[in-house]
């Protein structure tokens, strides 16, 4: 919420700070709302143990997605080496959806 607080009144404010990247870091705030509140699904979940990856994977690619989006807008000439990394957060974080999605289809199926 801060973050979205920041990018909406602070950001503009900013030397340099383009249309594009305020529309950037609505997206990283968007996506750590998103995947916060997957978060608290994940765990709240009854079979939370069978999701071993699921959590600690939307956890750490949200971060790393959401923070190296962040850390570029805010700080692009001293960690560019950070562009790379931004798709490889996208990428956990989706598989730990696909991990929990295929988990719990799997057991429905059993059933």
């Amino acid at each position: 919420m801060l973050a979205g607080a920041f990018g909406a009144h602070g950001l503009q404010k900013r030397p340099g700070v383009t249309p594009e990247n305020i529309r950037a870091w609505g997206t990283a705030s968007h996506f750590g709302v998103f995947n916060g509140l997957a978060l608290l699904l994940v765990s709240m979940h009854p079979r939370f143990s069978t999701h071993r990856f699921a959590g600690p994977a939307i956890a750490a690619g949200g971060l790393i997605f959401s923070g190296s989006i962040v850390t570029l807008i805010l700080a692009r000439d001293r960690f560019r080496w950070m562009g790379p990394i931004t798709p490889l957060g996208g990428s956990l974080m989706i598989a730990g959806y696909v991990c929990s999605t295929s988990r719990e289809a799997s057991y429905l199926r059993d059933m």
